[in-house]
């Protein structure tokens, strides 16, 4: 039944949400939440997380050889446990910084004392070629392949293809664009590949995993540990017998299994994406006629960036939040009051769509945007 998808919000309200993560769950998803998480050291559950390796490695097209590792964290504990568990102090890395999730990735290297450079880019702006000139004898490079805070999807491609040609190794935070966007670790020749439980995989927060390519397993057994939690060691020998080394977000890993199969079952990763963007499209065609711009110039299919013409960015989430009982997604920073986004991820029907864009069309004619 529909309510068992939508939470309520403070005044008991059923909420639309249309968020970047956490996203709204399937009531086949939600319903393992309803039940006690089971023991996790039995075959059973080692059998689950093999399968969920497995379908992982399979639908982000991971080149032969490679594993995958199901850490307890957000999104950002990936980032940092790939930072320190694959580069090492004699990596010069290049951070491509378009918005908030590229500075987190400077950040995390600036911490680690990582030689570093960063490439700025315009926020809602693409990537170019030219800006990564000069940057050839560089061992490594970071980048989040949609910038979740613009909307921006890099082109991959052009990256990957610097990269090879160059002998540099990849790093890509796919945390928002996975089953978003089409992404094939094999033919980016990516040595690592980020997501997470609650963006498009539509389940709850605090699992993100990790593709691992031959490569970095190499580089992850030669270097020195750096920190227990976060060690990619401990969590590839553990992920051998379908194990974590520590305790782990149980049922979130169980809603992973569900979801993976139902995804592979309607069509695997590609039907998925086709999906998505068909939500995408239908969202953005409602609301040509409204006063809002596009922040990006090359928009993933995971979220629309809008920057309203003649409104508040946070009025409109404001009231949309508490006259419409719908989230969008705020942004913060300089841009709180500039722009705001619409995730297209997670359970949405044609119908939600259209009460988000009837309700913005609302706001126009009250005169509110």
């Amino acid at each position: 039944m529909r309510f068992l998808m939508i939470v309520k919000n403070e005044k008991g309200r059923n909420m639309l949400n249309f968020t970047v993560g956490p996203v709204m769950s399937d009531p086949e998803i939600l319903e393992i939440t309803g039940e006690s998480a089971p023991y996790f050291r039995t075959p059973e559950f080692s059998d689950i997380m093999l399968e969920n390796e497995k379908l992982i490695l399979e639908m982000v097209h991971a080149p032969e050889g490679s594993k995958a590792v199901f850490l307890t964290t957000s999104g950002t504990g990936a980032m940092e446990s790939c930072v320190m568990n694959i580069l090492n102090d004699q990596d010069k890395v290049i951070v491509i910084n378009g918005g908030s999730f590229g500075a987190r990735f400077a950040e995390l290297c600036k911490l680690h004392k990582l030689d570093h450079t960063g490439v700025k880019c315009e926020f809602g702006k693409q990537l170019r070629r030219e800006q990564l000139s000069g940057l050839e004898d560089y061992t490594a490079l970071l980048i989040n392949m949609h910038e979740t805070s613009s909307g921006v999807l890099y082109d991959m491609k052009m990256v990957a293809e610097f990269c090879r040609e160059n002998n540099i190794l990849l790093i890509v935070d796919a945390i928002s664009a996975f089953l978003a966007d089409e992404l094939d670790m094999e033919a980016l020749g990516a040595s690592a590949v980020i997501t997470g439980s609650q963006k498009a995989l539509a389940a709850f927060p605090g699992i993100s995993l990790i593709a691992l390519s031959p490569e970095a397993l190499e580089r992850i057994e030669k270097n020195p540990e750096q920190c227990m939690y976060l060690s990619l060691k401990l969590a590839l020998l553990d992920g051998k017998r379908g194990q974590t080394p520590f305790t782990p977000a149980v049922s979130t890993l169980l809603q992973i299994n569900k979801r993976l199969k139902k995804i592979m079952a309607r069509g695997g990763a590609k039907a998925e994406s086709a999906r998505i963007a068909k939500v995408a499209e239908d969202f953005r065609n409602g609301i040509k006629e409204l006063p809002f711009e596009p922040v990006s110039d090359s928009p993933s299919n995971a979220v629309t960036s809008l920057r309203p013409l003649k409104a508040s960015a946070k009025d409109i989430f404001r009231i949309l939040k508490d006259e419409y009982d719908i989230w969008i997604c705020p942004n913060g920073g300089q841009y709180a009051e500039t722009v705001f986004r619409v995730g297209h991820i997670g359970y949405i029907t044609d119908e939600d769509n259209k009460k988000l864009i009837d309700a913005l069309k609302d706001l126009e004619r009250r005169g509110l945007i």
